[in-house]
């Protein structure tokens, strides 16, 4: 298979075929592909492979050539790093599809198979209308994919009227769900607008509340540990790793004026009521006792994106901290709940829908007083609560329990390197996870289609 020269980079992502894929059945003899069959579904170039060669096309979005590196795990942090990547987390559908290709129960018979793939690069496609020249025709994203699944091989589509296909998305929904009468355009694409593809699963970073076809599924992070051993090296350096910070916030945003959750956190670890420089002993009635801790708060400035693709600039400081604080920005969700629960490092959420209504697959709902605390941003913003007061007061025996299970949830919301050893291949990462979902999803879904008939 040829490589497709991208500015400086030549990028061959597959490093097997699509064709010797998909032409013939693969299964490990150890596995049971019973209601597991996938098909991955033959699309053109020019809605999958075609699209990374304009990595470097729109002004307005960052250059993301460098980033295709690995297939598409990005560059290394360093020379000798095994594990560890300058991940982009849009090219979350490129990961997927090459991790698709490894799956052991893929078949080249669409009859045989309990779901169809589909290696359409939505996020990646959607660029031009978000920041290119069809800005202003966004309502047609998703038309042109929609008029190849009916053109050709038709029946695998009409059969089911979609609803056996799947596909992921690596940006929020809100990027996705402009109306399409909307005019003139705002913000987004209509492709989750679009009637055509009402049926089809679809596996995003961040769902709406309402449309029963998204599940979220974890944000690309910048860990890919490739065998068993470098993950399980790297939980041991979680376990032992000393928490001398209290609370840590890594982003951006709440230096304004204007109330919000950003706001209040800034304001509570600059407010001066505790000292971040001194050794601290905090022993609020029956919490936890925290002897000899040198911050209470500790912020990481992410501003500008400027740690987007720089993990040792959070990653350090978040094995330091005990909470991570996850307050929404533009959008409910982040790609740091998924940093800071890889570090062991509980999560703190201010609304619901940042992660106990999206990740129900990989964070069980009934499992999040086990590992996370929530404090309504309200009480925060608007009632004066400090957040101080509420972790103080949660037992020491609690939080080292919660830490526990933050540290098992790991393998979880990794997305494990291509390639990886029959070890690792073991333990379910985010990939795994966001697939069996997706195959019992759709069953349901088929499954009472036929009852309706």
């Amino acid at each position: 298979m040829a490589c497709k020269t991208i500015s400086f980079l030549c990028f061959c992502f597959l490093f097997i075929s699509i064709d010797s894929i998909i032409s013939q059945d693969i299964s490990d003899t150890k596995t049971d592909c019973s209601n597991r069959w996938i098909h991955v579904r033959r699309l053109p170039p020019r809605f999958n492979l075609d699209l990374l060669a304009n990595c470097s096309e729109y002004s307005l979005f960052n250059n993301f050539c460098p980033y295709l590196a690995n297939h598409g795990l990005g560059p290394r942090t360093h020379n000798k790093s095994q594990s560890w990547y300058r991940s982009n987390p849009l090219l979350l559908e490129l990961i997927f599809h090459q991790r698709m290709l490894e799956y052991p129960c893929l078949t080249s018979d669409p009859n045989q198979a309990n779901a169809i793939y589909l290696p359409y690069y939505a996020a990646i496609d959607a660029l031009r209308y978000l920041y290119g020249p069809e800005v202003n025709n966004s309502m047609e994203h998703g038309l042109e994919l929609y008029g190849y699944l009916q053109d050709n091989e038709g029946w695998i589509w009409s059969r089911n009227h979609g609803a056996d296909h799947f596909l992921v998305m690596s940006r929020p929904a809100w990027d996705f769900s402009q109306s399409v009468d909307v005019d003139p355009p705002i913000w987004g694409t209509s492709f989750l607008e679009l009637p055509e593809f009402y049926n089809v699963t679809v596996l995003i970073v961040e769902g709406r509340a309402w449309p029963w076809q998204e599940q979220a599924v974890p944000y690309l992070t910048s860990f890919h540990p490739p065998n068993l051993g470098f993950l399980e090296s790297w939980i041991k350096r979680v376990k032992v790793s000393k928490r001398t910070t209290l609370m840590l916030f890594a982003g951006g945003g709440g230096v304004g004026s204007t109330p919000n959750i950003r706001r209040s956190i800034r304001n509570e670890c600059e407010s001066g009521n505790f000292s971040s420089n001194s050794d601290i002993y905090i022993n609020n009635g029956e919490g936890f006792d925290y002897p000899k801790m040198r911050k209470v708060c500790d912020i990481v400035d992410c501003s500008n994106g400027i740690c987007e693709h720089d993990p040792i600039r959070y990653m350090r400081p978040m094995l330091q901290a005990t909470f991570c604080l996850q307050p929404p920005g533009d959008t409910p969700t982040r790609r740091s709940t998924f940093d800071g629960i890889i570090a062991g490092c509980i999560p703190v959420f201010f609304e619901e829908l940042s992660a106990k209504s999206q990740y129900g697959w990989h964070l069980p709902k009934e499992m999040y007083r086990d590992f996370a605390v929530f404090i309504p941003k309200e009480d925060v913003v608007l009632k004066g609560l400090r957040i101080l007061d509420v972790l103080t007061g949660i037992p020491r025996n609690e939080v080292l329990r919660m830490r526990e299970n933050v540290i098992e949830l790991i393998p979880r919301v990794l997305y494990r390197k291509h390639g990886s050893s029959s070890g690792l291949r073991a333990r379910k990462d985010a990939f795994d996870i966001a697939v069996e979902g997706a195959l019992q999803r759709i069953d349901s879904r088929l499954r009472a289609s036929d009852f309706d008939q």
